[in-house]
């Protein structure tokens, strides 16, 4: 069986956390969202270790456990009580999104390999590094497989550094639909670049207007 320190992260002590390991477990598979949060402050700090430990980078281990707790959320109606428990079968997920994150790793270090051999066999002047290229290709090429109302937001957004209001006026779509293409696309982005995904630019934004509301008559 598989146990780790089953004290809170926030220092609160919460019902769930007196659960014993198997009615924690059922209760997660059922569906219990509370359930989900307390095998979360019960298991989330092995996970990050063991993920800290394969991968070396603070960042990365933090990536992989959110993958492994929504990948064992998503999943739950899959889980059978065996030797290891929920805590066994959450170390075994996160095994295997380890591996993902060493393959994309792998593959991305060979990627900058060939982006950074190619400027060395043809100078240059001097420009971005290997790796923003590599960004800029993948962002790109995930970009252009969005429907082309978001990848005209997106472009927009991130080339010509457009606000959302001045997306809308170049368009002519209604600013609330720039916003809900501008949320979907870098949704769908971030999904498709997955755990190596380089970092998005940020979208210009304008404030919200504030909500007034009509004076009721006397």
């Amino acid at each position: 069986m598989v146990t780790v320190d089953s004290g809170t992260h926030d220092g609160i002590r919460h019902p769930e956390d007196l659960l014993g390991d198997d009615q924690l477990a059922a209760g997660f598979a059922a569906g219990d969202e509370l359930c989900l949060a307390a095998a979360y402050r019960r298991w989330g700090r092995l996970v990050h270790r063991l993920a800290g430990r394969a991968l070396g980078d603070g960042a990365d281990a933090e990536d992989v456990t959110q993958q492994v707790f929504l990948a064992a959320w998503r999943g739950r109606r899959g889980y059978r009580p065996g030797a290891g428990g929920l805590g066994g079968w959450l170390v075994g997920i996160t095994r295997h999104k380890v591996a993902d994150a060493l393959t994309a790793r792998a593959r991305r270090a060979g990627l900058v390999a060939a982006v950074g051999a190619r400027q060395d066999a043809v100078p240059v002047a001097a420009g971005p590094c290997p790796e923003q290229i590599l960004d800029r290709i993948v962002v790109q090429h995930e970009l252009a497989n969005l429907p082309p109302a978001q990848q005209l937001v997106l472009h927009l957004a991130f080339y010509a550094d457009l606000t959302q209001s001045q997306i809308s006026e170049r368009t002519g779509l209604p600013l609330g639909t720039v916003k809900s293409h501008t949320r979907r696309g870098l949704r769908a982005l971030r999904n498709g670049l997955g755990t190596a995904a380089p970092a998005l630019p940020a979208v210009p934004s304008v404030p919200a207007a504030p909500c007034i509301r009509p004076a009721r008559p006397a």
